[in-house]
C-alpha cells in the first residue's frame, strides 16, 4: 500500500485554517454521545462508588472493573472488529478517555490499557499475534502494560540496556534486563517490552505475564494517582518465543516512539475530563459555602477564577478533537495494513499537535485542581474533600508519556527537520511575517476579525522569533533549549487559540449567534490572555537574540502589533462567563 494522501502535520505554525476543515464537540454523532453516555454512567455507578478502595490499593478490584468495562465494550473501542473490537474512531477514543480521566487511578490503568498496550498490536502485530492477543485484551480477559522506561533511559528510550539473544535452538530470544514504573504491572497478562537484539537491534516484544524468567518488584508508593498499579518488571533468561517479535527485528523504534503520540493525545484527552471534574468540585463547594454574608461564588474574585478555569478547558477540549479528528483522517483506514513504515509515518504525522494535546490538556488540569483547591481554602487540604485527590493526581501527567519539556522541544525541532527537508520554505515564510508585523492593525466589523488577526499575529510572531532563532545559531540551534522551549509556548497558544475560535466561528455559522454566546465570550476571552502571554514568551526570545538597533525595532514591531489587538471590556466577559457556569454548575460551553 502506498501512501496517497498528503497530511498537514503541524502546518497549523505557518498556515491557517478554515472552521469547515476541523472537527468540533458540536459535531458529536447520536454514536459519539451514545457511547459517551455509557462511560459517564460506568463511571458514576461502578468505578467512583468504590474509590476508597481504589485509592487503598484495590488492585484486584481494579482488575475486575476493567472487565466490566471489557463487558460494556469500553476498552475495545480502538480494537478492529475481526478481533472483537468495536472498530470505533478517534474521536469515540478521545470522548471516552476524557469521561474515564475523571476517575484518578482507576483512568490511568483504563487508559494505559486501551492505548500504548493494546495499539502496538492492533498496528503492528502479525496475523497471529492479532488473532491471539486482541479478542482476549478487547474484552478484558487479559490486560495489557507497556515496557520501556529503564532506570538510566527515561526521556532518551533508545538508550535502553535490556537485550534479547536467540537462543542456540533458534525458538526463543532470551531478555535480560529491567524496567521501571510499569502501569498495571501487577495484573496485566501482557507486556509490550522493547530490548535491543545482540545489544544493538532495538526491537518490541509481546511477553506473556507466566513466560519464565519475567518477575514483578513491589508497588511503587506514589504521590498519586495510587489505584494505579506501579511496579518494576525484571527479566532474567526471559524466555520468549520468535513468533512474539512485533514487528521488525532493529524496527522497535517506529513502535514505541510513534505509538506514544497517540498515548499523548490520549492523555491530553484524560487531563481534559478530569479538569472539567475539578471545575465541577469548585462550582459545588463556593455556591455552597458562605464568607462575610454571601456565597464565595457570589465574589468577583471567584469569578474570575472560575471563568480562567473555563477558558482553558474551553481551548483544551477544542484542540483536543481537532486532533482526534486529524488522527483519524491519518489512521482510520491502516488497521489492517502490513505496512509498517507507512503506519509509523501516519502516526508521526500528527506528532506536534498530539504533543500539544498533550501539554496543553496537563497544564490545565494542574492549573484546574491547584485554583480548585484554592477556592476549597482549608478543606482543600484535607482528604475528606475530592479536590485533594485531584490536586495529587494530577501531577503525573506533566511527567506521563514523555515529560512536558521533551514535548515542548518536539514542537519547533519537527519544523526544524521540515526546513532542513525542503519542505517549509522558512525564508519567505519569516519575510511575510516580517512584512505584515510592521503593518498596522486594520480590523473589519466582522465578528471574530479581531481574534483572526489575533491568531494570523501570534503566527507571524512566532515564525518572526522561529526565523530568528534559526539565523542566530544555525546548527547550534538544537542545543538552545531555553529558547526552543519559548518557541514551543508561542506554538502552544497558537493552536489552543486557532482551535477555539475556528470552533467558535463554526458554532456561530451553524447555529447564530444567541446559542453560540457563550462560545463567543470564551473564545474572545482566550485571545485577551494568549497575546499576554505569547507576548512575555516574544520578549524575552528576542531580548536573548538580538541588540541595539534591531532589538529595539523588532520588539516594537512585535509589541506594537499584540498590543493594538487588546480588548475592552475584558473584566465583564470573565464577570458573564462566571454567570454562565456558575448558574449551570458545572461545565458548558
Amino acid at each position: 500500500m502506498t501512501d496517497q494522501l498528503t497530511y498537514r502535520g503541524a502546518s497549523f505554525l505557518h498556515s491557517s485554517s478554515q472552521h469547515e476543515t476541523i472537527f468540533t464537540p458540536e459535531d458529536f454523532t447520536a454514536e459519539h454521545l451514545l457511547i459517551a453516555e455509557t462511560a459517564r454512567k460506568f463511571i458514576e455507578k461502578e468505578v467512583r462508588p468504590h474509590n476508597d478502595q481504589i485509592e487503598g490499593g484495590d488492585f484486584e478490584l481494579v482488575r475486575l472493573l476493567l472487565g466490566k468495562a471489557g463487558d460494556l465494550g469500553l476498552i475495545a473501542h480502538s480494537i478492529p472488529e475481526k478481533y472483537g473490537g468495536l472498530g470505533l474512531d478517534k474521536i469515540t477514543k478521545g470522548l471516552i478517555g476524557e469521561i474515564v480521566g475523571a476517575a484518578g487511578g482507576y483512568s490511568v490503568a483504563h487508559s494505559n490499557h486501551t492505548c500504548i498496550a493494546t495499539l502496538p498490536i492492533t498496528y503492528f502485530g502479525s496475523a497471529w499475534q492479532k488473532e491471539t492477543y486482541l479478542p482476549k485484551l478487547a474484552s478484558g480477559e487479559f490486560i495489557g502494560a507497556y515496557c520501556l522506561t529503564e532506570p538510566s533511559a527515561g526521556s532518551d528510550a533508545l538508550a535502553a540496556t535490556t537485550t534479547a539473544i536467540l537462543n542456540d535452538e533458534g525458538t526463543h530470544y532470551i531478555l535480560n534486563g529491567s524496567k521501571i514504573f510499569i502501569t498495571n504491572a501487577s495484573f496485566s497478562n501482557t507486556f509490550i517490552v522493547y530490548a535491543k537484539v545482540d545489544g544493538t537491534a532495538f526491537t518490541a516484544f509481546i511477553v506473556e505475564k507466566d513466560f519464565p524468567g519475567l518477575a514483578l518488584g513491589p508497588e511503587e508508593q506514589k504521590m498519586g494517582i495510587k489505584g494505579s498499579s506501579t511496579t518494576a518488571v525484571f527479566f532474567e533468561n526471559c524466555e520468549v518465543p520468535v513468533r512474539n517479535v512485533l514487528g521488525e527485528i532493529g524496527k522497535g523504534h517506529h513502535i514505541a516512539l510513534n505509538v506514544l503520540n497517540l498515548g499523548r493525545f490520549n492523555l491530553g484527552s484524560a487531563c481534559t475530563g478530569a479538569a472539567k471534574y475539578s471545575l465541577e468540585l469548585a462550582l459545588d463547594y463556593t455556591s455552597e459555602r458562605q464568607q462575610f454574608g454571601r456565597t464565595i461564588a457570589s465574589f468577583t474574585a471567584t469569578e474570575e477564577k472560575i471563568a480562567d478555569m473555563a477558558i482553558r478547558i474551553y481551548a483544551s477540549e477544542s484542540l483536543q478533537y481537532r486532533t482526534a479528528s486529524y488522527l483519524e483522517e491519518a489512521l482510520g483506514e491502516l488497521n489492517e495494513s502490513r505496512d509498517i513504515k507507512l503506519i509509523a509515518s501516519r502516526m508521526r504525522e500528527y506528532a506536534v499537535e498530539a504533543a500539544v494535546s498533550k501539554v496543553y490538556g496537563s497544564e490545565t488540569l494542574d492549573y484546574v485542581a491547584d485554583e480548585s483547591l484554592q477556592l476549597h481554602g482549608g478543606y482543600g487540604f484535607i482528604k475528606e474533600y475530592k479536590v485533594e485527590q485531584v490536586y495529587r493526581d494530577s501531577r503525573i501527567n506533566r511527567i506521563f508519556e514523555g515529560t512536558n519539556e521533551i514535548n515542548r522541544l518536539l514542537i519547533p525541532m519537527s519544523l526544524l527537520q521540515q526546513v532542513g527537508k525542503g519542505t517549509v520554505p522558512l525564508p519567505n515564510l519569516v519575510a511575510r511575517a516580517t512584512a505584515e508585523l510592521k503593518q498596522p492593525t486594520g480590523l473589519s466589523n466582522e465578528r471574530f476579525a479581531r481574534e483572526k488577526k489575533a491568531i494570523q499575529t501570534i503566527r507571524n510572531v512566532f515564525l518572526l522569533t522561529f526565523g530568528l532563532a534559526y539565523e542566530t545559531f544555525q546548527s547550534r540551534i538544537v542545543d538552545e533549549q531555553e529558547t526552543l522551549l519559548k518557541l514551543a509556548d508561542i506554538a502552544i497558544a497558537l493552536y489552543a487559540a486557532e482551535s477555539a475560535v475556528l470552533r467558535s466561528e463554526k458554532s456561530l455559522a451553524k447555529n447564530g449567534g444567541e446559542k453560540s454566546l457563550l462560545k463567543v465570550k470564551l473564545s474572545e476571552a482566550l485571545i485577551d490572555d494568549l497575546l499576554l502571554e505569547v507576548e512575555m514568551r516574544a520578549r524575552k526570545v528576542i531580548s536573548g537574540m538580538t541588540t541595539g538597533e534591531k532589538r529595539k525595532t523588532t520588539l516594537a514591531d512585535v509589541m506594537n502589533r499584540l498590543s493594538e489587538l487588546a480588548r475592552e471590556g475584558s473584566i465583564q466577559t470573565k464577570r458573564d462567563i462566571a454567570k454562565a457556569i456558575n448558574k449551570s454548575k458545572q461545565y458548558i460551553s
